[in-house]
């Protein structure tokens, strides 16, 4: 799939996000939530209604939490900053429940093999993602990492991409990014920047074809040649199963 979105080469750079696309860190930021929740005397949320919540930060994640809701305006800003704080100390704890998602080595060895350069860009906490990364044992295999307060904007914002693409010194056709949100989608558009989606990912509970990526696969094989992951699919937007972007309700 990959040679197809490049037509018969490979892209010079590869960016990935990191939650919901390479790793399942969503049991470790629920328990994380639900030690906040409980701190502050509130009833946990669980693993499913925090799933519905993650990929636009921590503090827009404890804002979330404390509203019981994906709508959060209402929230006091000095009552996040507060739980912020527990949010963190708890998180920062361990990361022993997260898991990487099956066929992510493996690709990540076969691109890193080809030569492609790798770049990480999360809306997580900067000091966060290094830890998460060597505990998962992904490590050593990016280049680059922005993390969510590494520069002023967070996705969708595209300045993290654009930011990477200069420091490898790839135009954005020759870059390919993949994530499984709105956020991802929506920040890679704007950089001009290809993206694929993975199926499995955190995107509020919304399909993420209905954003328009220019392929969702449901495992990361797929981008491969002669790679593909057991069972999965790969979908267009060319295909008759793909939605039309008008059919997302936000």
């Amino acid at each position: 799939m990959i040679l197809e979105l490049f037509r018969g080469d490979l892209p010079r750079l590869v960016m990935f996000d990191l939650d919901g696309t390479l790793v399942d860190s969503v049991p470790d930021l629920a328990a994380a939530v639900d030690s906040m929740l409980v701190q502050l005397g509130r009833e946990p949320a669980g693993i499913e209604r925090v799933r519905h919540w993650v990929g636009n930060g921590a503090r827009v994640l404890v804002r979330r939490a404390l509203a019981g809701d994906i709508e959060h305006c209402t929230v006091d800003e000095a009552e996040t900053t507060q739980a912020l704080e527990l949010f963190n100390e708890a998180y920062a704890g361990s990361h022993a429940l997260s898991r990487v998602y099956p066929g992510v080595v493996s690709s990540l060895d076969w691109l890193r093999g080809a030569a492609v350069e790798l770049a990480l860009i999360t809306n997580k906490p900067e000091r966060f993602v290094a830890p998460l990364l060597d505990e998962m044992g992904l490590g050593g295999y990016f280049r680059w990492i922005i993390g969510g307060d590494t520069l002023p904007q967070q996705k969708p914002d595209p300045a993290a991409l654009l930011h990477v693409l200069h420091l490898a010194g790839v135009e954005p056709d020759q870059a390919l990014f993949v994530g499984d949100s709105r956020n991802d989608v929506l920040a890679a558009h704007a950089a001009g920047v290809p993206c694929v989606a993975l199926s499995y990912g955190y995107n509020h509970g919304r399909p993420i074809a209905e954003e328009n990526p220019a392929r969702v696969i449901d495992d990361l094989r797929q981008l491969l040649p002669g790679c593909t992951g057991e069972g999965a699919g790969v979908m267009s937007p060319d295909s008759s199963d793909y939605p039309s972007h008008e059919t997302a309700s936000w």
